[in-house]
């Protein structure tokens, strides 16, 4: 993607380098892009009392049973260390400005469609953060992966999710990360269009197994947004040979099959909640072809 030079959005705003107590803002409301597609499973307090009791005894005997993990906790991110994970401090700065130049570009583009429809397009702002973070959707850490919260009208992401999906889920490319953005953005315009607070009004009285099905409709949504940001980065001249390819791969390898295969061994269609590998391509798709909202109407159409 030629991004370099072009300009970049203020709607920036860097948190990187505070503290937060993290969490997971998902049951409060929040939208988001899996990192994994890995759920964290609750521990009863009979569980923590036990692993409590170990470790005590373990310490009282001289063993330090964090030497016996590997000095890490092993989570979300493949057993990487935080020292593991950091950027380094130009590696960090040219992705601001990647994610900055990015986001400029949506700003564009979601400005001229929603004046096309007779409708204002309030700036949504990109919070950069490490670690953790606080938004109006609750807390969230890292491992959470990008995620939009329609409380404060915020995108969130920790830059550090860009060395992941490539290592890890092994999708690499600067489309592939902007497409990662792009799909946030368009919950942001969904959020404008009545799309999400609709979608959280009516999973109150759903069953979860209904609020999946929901899920991914709206998920679905948002990668054809991303796919008609696409289809107007793509008029500008800006992608290069290879980049439409790198959002596909990116769009198949976060898909709800494939993220389970890769972590459980098998798929779980019921729990399904953004969308299988091919339907996450074929929408994005969808919006990269036409450039066009009336596209991207995954409620009416089959999915």
């Amino acid at each position: 993607m030629d991004w370099k030079g072009r300009r970049q959005s203020d709607n920036i705003e860097d948190r990187r380098g505070t503290s937060s107590r993290g969490g997971n803002p998902f049951g409060r409301g929040g939208i988001r892009l899996p990192s994994g597609g890995i759920r964290r499973s609750g521990m009863s307090f009979k569980t923590i009392v036990i692993i409590g009791v170990i470790y005590l005894g373990l310490k009282l005997i001289g063993i330090d049973p964090l030497q016996l993990l590997g000095g890490n906790s092993g989570g979300l991110t493949g057993g990487q260390s935080q020292a593991e994970r950091q950027v380094t401090p130009a590696r960090q700065d040219e992705m601001t400005q990647f994610v900055a130049t990015v986001l400029a570009e949506t700003e564009d583009v979601w400005n001229g469609v929603m004046k096309s429809q007779g409708l204002d397009y309030p700036e949504p702002k990109l919070v950069l953060f490490s670690n953790a973070v606080d938004s109006a959707c609750g807390n969230a850490s890292s491992a959470s992966g990008p995620f939009y919260c329609p409380g404060d009208q915020k995108v969130y992401i920790d830059l550090t999710f860009f060395d992941e999906m490539a290592q890890r889920f092994k999708a690499s490319g600067d489309f592939a990360q902007a497409y990662v953005l792009a799909h946030e953005v368009g919950h942001h315009v969904q959020n404008l269009i009545g799309v999400l607070p609709k979608f959280n009004q009516m999973r109150r009285s759903m069953s979860q197994v209904e609020q999946n099905k929901m899920s991914i409709r709206v998920e679905l949504q948002a990668d054809c947004f991303a796919g008609i940001w696409g289809h107007y980065t793509a008029q500008k001249g800006l992608l290069e040979r290879g980049d439409l390819e790198e959002a596909l791969n990116a769009a198949k390898q976060i898909g709800d099959d494939t993220l389970q295969r890769r972590t459980q061994g098998y798929v779980v269609p019921e729990s399904f909640n953004h969308g299988t590998s091919a339907q996450r391509k074929e929408w994005f798709a969808r919006g990269f072809d036409s450039g066009r909202l009336e596209a991207c109407d995954t409620f009416s159409n089959p999915v």
